[in-house]
């Protein structure tokens, strides 16, 4: 089992004028320990870009869309659930049309039409940068997993409620035919244990998960300690999983 990190929340101890340095900071402590807001084109441009730089080890990571107050606060439209996911669906469509050199456009969808899918520079990472779609919708989100995804991200609810969502995203690759094993299955990790940085406990809490398959465990820090949290636990946490494998 892997482990990795999601930053949502950026914050430093020294406000705004710090957080580029902390950001820097806990991506050198990463490196070292081992959606609605952009159109689509625009978004394929950017984890091309980002896949470039990296050497073919970007990710782009998608959902839904979930947090109404910071799309109001924006004043970014926050349309309904079932429309949300309707663009969320086009937006994989044109993600994976740019990405495929031998066709440059048009694309024409309900909500987005582009005039050409060029881009240039192409990706490093072959076929594509691999697609990770949060979300554990069992009619619609876990269908565009099986339809378009490398990778899926569920929560750690428990056990039991992981196990059912794995297996409705098996029946939804057995009806596009797709083969259920190529889907990495992640889990994201964010009560007191991983939060607090108590390794014994976090892996108590994940042992549960071990014999579904999840392949890779992400945390989430607390506000704050991004980079110091990284290099105490992260660095730890790392080295540890295989004791779960």
């Amino acid at each position: 089992m892997r482990v990795g990190v999601h930053i949502n929340q950026f914050g430093a101890p020294g406000g705004g004028p710090e957080l580029g340095a902390e950001l820097a900071a806990a991506g050198a402590a990463a490196e070292a320990a081992g959606v609605t807001y952009r159109y689509p084109g625009l978004l394929a441009k950017i984890a091309t870009t980002l896949d470039v730089v990296s050497g073919g080890r970007a990710w782009p990571g998608i959902g839904a869309a979930w947090y109404d107050r910071e799309h109001e606060g924006l004043g970014v439209p926050f349309p309904p659930l079932a429309e949300r996911i309707e663009r969320l669906e086009e937006t994989l469509r044109i993600c994976r049309q740019m990405w495929d050199p031998a066709d440059n456009g048009p694309f024409e969808g309900r909500y987005h039409r582009l005039a050409e899918t060029l881009c240039a520079p192409a990706p490093v990472s072959r076929p594509h940068p691999e697609i990770l779609i949060g979300g554990g919708g069992e009619r619609k989100m876990l269908r565009l997993v099986a339809r378009y995804g490398d990778a899926c991200n569920l929560f750690a609810s428990s056990p039991e409620e992981v196990r059912h969502k794995l297996d409705v995203l098996r029946g939804h690759c057995e009806a596009e035919d797709r083969d259920y094993g190529t889907i990495l299955k992640t889990l994201t990790c964010s009560g007191d244990a991983a939060t607090e940085g108590d390794l014994d406990a976090l892996l108590a809490d994940v042992d549960g998960y071990t014999g579904l398959g999840v392949d890779t465990v992400i945390l989430v820090p607390r506000l704050g300690e991004t980079s110091g949290w990284l290099e105490r636990f992260v660095a730890l946490a790392v080295e540890r999983p295989a004791e779960l494998d």
